[in-house]
């Protein structure tokens, strides 16, 4: 009973009520994972730029076997004299076989290219961060589109089956006339013909459809079986071209990699630290030994002489100049396509009000022409021709409906507006 109760909830489940339903779908989706795991990799990164700043501490333990006596650890000359005097029984450290365990650290103090490469870093996660945004508003974007293109073939598949039923109820009355005599058996044909032409303009939506429906569902894993309603709640926001922030973060990240490997050639301190405990049998008489011995101490290392490191700079300036490039082409590119569709919107909105005249103008001639036919004042190609002419019509102005949902998607894009707050 419950297998059968979740096949009929199945497809429920699977199909989303509301826009917002895809883009709650389309966030937990792999599309958008794959963005979301190139974020973990840069916050990663940077804490192990940070943890570079922090004291190292290993463990060690060893056993050397040696051809010769070798010291324990080294010895002062006024310690190993009384161990040298004729008939001392005292164990000297040395021995051929020394087992050894201790612990050593050490930290930088002051390696100003550390502090610098964690800031790249921060700015590269923040750059990653940007880049799964906008890449989450294009794909939202194009979830909207396709929605609108489905109301499109949607609204466009009923204005051909009102077509149909009015060819239709014409067809009966031509059939009428024709069986009486009254009218040539072409025109019939021209109908059925006509019919033909509908079914073939249905069934090349259908593919359309699939197409959709299949572009929604890799990006949010759900099938639609109609399109979901969406309203416009406002409208985009022009400002800064928020699609260009990912850029922008890498030129800054760009910036401090030429920084830091700049750095690289001024002086850095270090502290380290060592203690080892060893412990062996001495040579001279067998005895066990026990040593300790450890140190701490400061290295100020300066480079005089790094060629590899000069070149290391060329090449992160060339980098940082390829992203220069780069941002100002895109936002010259994003700027003249911004205007083009700003400038397209009111226009829409004109060509939206002038289609929906002339589609109730083509709808009155429709009826006109349809009377007309009947009483035999035009030929059938005339009738045909009204029939034909709304539905183009009104193919145009839900083209136009689309239209500018994709344009305002894009504008929301290259402006980095919240596409979920946009559309309801």
């Amino acid at each position: 009973m419950k297998k059968i109760v979740l096949a009929l909830a199945l497809p429920w489940l699977l199909q989303a009520q509301s826009i917002g339903e895809l883009f709650d779908a389309l966030k937990s989706h792999a599309q958008v994972k794959s963005d979301a795991m190139l974020v973990q990799k840069g916050q990663i990164q940077k804490e192990m730029v940070d943890a570079s700043l922090y004291p190292k501490v290993d463990l060690f333990a060893s056993y050397d076997n040696y051809a010769s006596p070798t010291n324990m650890k080294p010895i002062a000359p006024n310690v190993i004299k009384p161990m040298l005097a004729p008939g001392s029984t005292i164990a000297q450290p040395y021995s051929y076989n020394i087992y050894r365990a201790g612990a050593n650290f050490s930290m930088p103090i002051f390696v100003k290219s550390l502090y610098t490469t964690a800031k790249k870093a921060k700015a590269m996660h923040k750059s990653a961060k940007a880049k799964k945004r906008i890449n989450i508003l294009k794909k939202e974007a194009l979830i909207v589109g396709a929605n609108a293109n489905f109301h499109y073939l949607i609204s466009l598949q009923k204005a051909l089956q009102q077509k149909e039923k009015s060819l239709r109820a014409t067809q009966e009355t031509i059939k009428i006339k024709v069986d009486n005599g009254r009218s040539p058996a072409s025109a019939l044909y021209k109908i059925n013909d006509s019919l033909h032409e509908i079914a073939i303009a249905q069934n090349n939506i259908e593919l359309q459809k699939k197409k959709l429906i299949s572009t929604i569902q890799s990006l949010t894993g759900i099938t639609l079986q109609e399109p979901v309603a969406m309203q416009e709640a406002e409208s985009f926001t022009k400002g800064n071209f928020g699609s260009l922030l990912p850029l922008q973060e890498k030129i800054r990240a760009d910036r401090m990699n030429v920084a830091a490997q700049k750095e690289k050639l001024y002086p850095s301190i270090y502290a380290h630290g060592n203690y080892t405990f060893s412990k062996a049998k001495a040579y001279n008489n067998y005895k066990n030994v026990n040593e300790e011995y450890g140190n701490i101490g400061v290295v100020v290392n300066v480079p005089l002489f790094e060629m590899q490191q000069y070149s290391s700079i060329k090449l992160a300036k060339v980098e940082l100049k390829a992203s220069e490039v780069e941002l100002e082409k895109l936002r010259e590119e994003l700027k003249a396509e911004a205007d083009m569709l700003e400038g397209s919107l009111p226009l829409l909105d004109n060509s939206y009000k002038l289609y929906t005249q002339s589609v109730a103008d083509k709808q009155k001639l429709l009826d006109i022409a349809k009377v007309s036919y009947e009483s035999g004042r035009i030929s059938t190609e005339e009738y045909l021709r009204y029939e034909d002419a709304l539905v183009a019509k009104k193919a145009e102005l839900y083209k136009v409906e689309a239209t500018k949902w994709q344009t305002l998607m894009q504008l929301a894009v290259i402006y980095g507006n919240n596409i979920e707050e946009m559309v309801k």
